[in-house]
């Protein structure tokens, strides 16, 4: 077994995260707290984090992880520990919301980690609304200790619901390309790390290039295309197992996969005798169904959250434009009208919005437009960003931009536009897709 295949099994294996409420703590608050917005500016809500660990360091490391986790949403500002008049605060006593307050912290996660004689980690934590001294939240997670990642990862879930009313984001992972090596002869590998840059792994070899990485709906099994000299082709890559294998021997160049939210279809373009068009195929018969037949290049399907349809990125009016249509390929229509070039379409797992890549005035930029193509919003624009692809929470988008003569870098941005920020990852990443929340 390949060494990296070793490490994502271990992690598998061992990254059940499991919750059980802390009985009789638990009250929830009416309302949600939120950031306030004043004229189009995020005020985020200052919180402190207090995690303990008798005599080792975790606590100390699954607090920085919450708080990083929480400052990147935009919607929190984490106040520095070294603040806190309230030192190591026992998770099974009231806070003094004095000292809270004088330290203007509006709310209070605190908690306490321990391994028990098993070998197995446990973190009871607590969210205090300090302004109204209620309790929102008690919680215990257990896991093994090397997953201590995950269990921050879970908590920041937990408190970002709780005090925003929207889903979690933070537990789940990045599969995208790692490129290294001198432009022209870039080398692009498969990988996947966790949504904060941590833990990477490599997938693939560097022996080929590969393309249009894409999660299934389980998070199990990756979609991407593997471009070698003599062929383009689409695998499935099983996370679990480590195993690959192409969907089968099509004609012509196959690229831009897309599971179906389902996961028991995947679309496709495939390039042959001059034309590109699109095609479904059944993963449990392979049977394929081709879906547009127009003279043009049609490509980068993306499926609504209900699976009914279809958009895509065609150029059959002339520039390449973003079109939809029924999941049987008939009732296509032309949905951008903005001016510009479109391309990489990909629906919100919401299913209310549509993300993608607009090229005009000489830049790229993220937008978002309405199913019907109203309502279009330009998020961020630079020399060139592509490959826009949403979390789990359809709240943030992850795209990859390339400054002149500079390696490509990942990046997120917030569905207004008002909160960016870089992915940490020491190389060059490109053509990234967001796992579903981890089970």
């Amino acid at each position: 077994m390949k060494p990296f295949m070793k490490r994502l099994n271990i992690w598998l294996a061992a990254a059940v995260v499991v919750f059980v409420p802390l009985v009789g703590t638990v009250a929830v608050a009416q309302t949600p707290l939120k950031g306030e917005v004043t004229e189009g500016v995020i005020e985020p809500m200052p919180i402190a984090i207090d995690i303990n660990a008798s005599g080792s360091d975790l606590g100390d490391k699954i607090s920085r992880v919450v708080m990083a986790d929480l400052e990147r949403s935009g919607f929190f500002k984490p106040i520095d520990p070294n603040a806190f008049i309230e030192q190591n605060l026992d998770v099974n006593a009231t806070p003094t919301y004095a000292s809270w307050k004088t330290i203007n912290a509006q709310a209070l996660a605190n908690g306490l980690a321990t391994v028990d004689a098993s070998g197995r980690l446990q973190v009871d934590f607590r969210l205090w609304d300090i302004f109204s001294e209620k309790q929102l939240l008690g919680m215990s997670l257990t896991a093994t200790p090397e997953n201590w990642r995950r269990i921050a990862h879970k908590i920041a879930d937990a408190i970002y619901e709780k005090l925003t009313g929207e889903e979690g984001y933070f537990d789940t992972r990045i599969v995208f390309v790692a490129e290294s090596g001198a432009r022209g002869k870039r080398v692009k590998r498969l990988a996947i790390m966790d949504q904060d840059g941590a833990n990477p792994s490599y997938l693939t070899d560097g022996s080929y290039k590969v393309m249009t990485p894409r999660f299934s709906a389980d998070s199990q099994e990756v979609a991407y295309m593997a471009l070698r000299d003599d062929s383009a082709r689409i695998y499935i890559f099983n996370i679990e197992t480590g195993r690959q294998e192409s969907v089968g021997q099509i004609q012509g160049m196959v690229f831009a996969p897309r599971f179906s939210p389902d996961g028991t279809k995947l679309a496709f373009s495939v390039a042959q005798g001059g034309n590109t068009d699109i095609y479904l195929m059944d993963l449990r018969s392979r049977s394929t169904k081709r879906l547009t037949r127009e003279p043009a290049i049609d490509t980068s399907p993306s499926f609504s959250a209900d699976g009914s349809t279809i958009v895509f990125n065609s150029d059959r009016g002339g520039s390449p434009q973003i079109y939809a249509m029924n999941l049987d390929g008939s009732g296509v229509r032309r949905i951008s009208f903005g001016g510009g070039i479109y391309s990489t379409p990909v629906f919100s797992p919401k299913g209310d919005l549509i993300a993608f890549t607009k090229q005009a005035g000489g830049r790229f930029s993220i937008g978002v437009m309405n199913p019907d193509g109203s309502g279009e919003k330009l998020l961020t624009s630079s020399f060139l960003e592509e490959g826009p692809t949403w979390a789990p929470n359809g709240r943030y988008i992850m795209f990859f931009r390339e400054p002149p003569g500079a390696m490509p870098s990942l990046w997120t941005v917030e569905v207004t536009g008002r909160i960016e920020r870089a992915v940490p990852y020491p190389g060059g990443a490109s053509d990234p897709a967001w796992s579903p929340r981890l089970k």
